[in-house]
């Protein structure tokens, strides 16, 4: 069921004891709401009209907040890595003629939105070989986004954890 503009940020709760519109929004990662309560509002229709008053303030409100600028997220660790390298995977390539190649794929994102990739060739290097030049490959990368002290930041980071 498509939801109507009229009721952007405006959800309808009934469970349990509560019934009422609650109201929410977001603000640079915080969030802002408010359940309006039916029987405290005297009745389903004027809890809904509060609740879009409500709405309507807020979003002004936060609209006057300035945006912080989105930090990017470092994945450190990750339950389905296999090689112990995050963004070095050990992949099949099939060729257009069905041919199968062996490879290390690596993978990474020079900025939000973009990923890029690249792989070795274990015929062609050998499985150690190939493995390196790929974990070579993916820390001169994180190292050209983020800086030559990436890898110390990191290893300060998951010692503080």
């Amino acid at each position: 069921m498509a939801r109507s503009k009229a009721n952007k940020g405006i959800s309808r709760i009934d469970s349990g004891s509560t019934h009422g519109w609650f109201v929410r929004g977001y603000r640079n990662g915080k969030t802002y709401s408010k359940l309006f309560s039916d029987r405290k509002c005297g009745g389903k229709g004027k809890a809904q009209k509060l609740a879009k008053a409500y709405r309507d303030e807020l979003n002004a409100e936060l609209e006057a907040i300035p945006k912080k600028p989105r930090q990017r997220r470092i994945v450190v660790s990750d339950s389905r890595n296999t090689t112990g390298e995050l963004g070095v995977s050990r992949t099949t390539k099939i060729g257009p003629n069905g041919t199968k190649h062996e490879c290390y794929s690596v993978s990474w994102r020079p900025e939000p939105g973009v990923q890029k990739c690249t792989s070795f060739s274990i015929k062609k290097y050998g499985e150690k070989k190939a493995f390196k030049l790929a974990v070579e490959h993916r820390r001169n990368k994180m190292r050209e986004i983020h800086g030559a002290n990436f890898y110390r930041q990191l290893s300060k980071r998951k010692q503080a954890q």
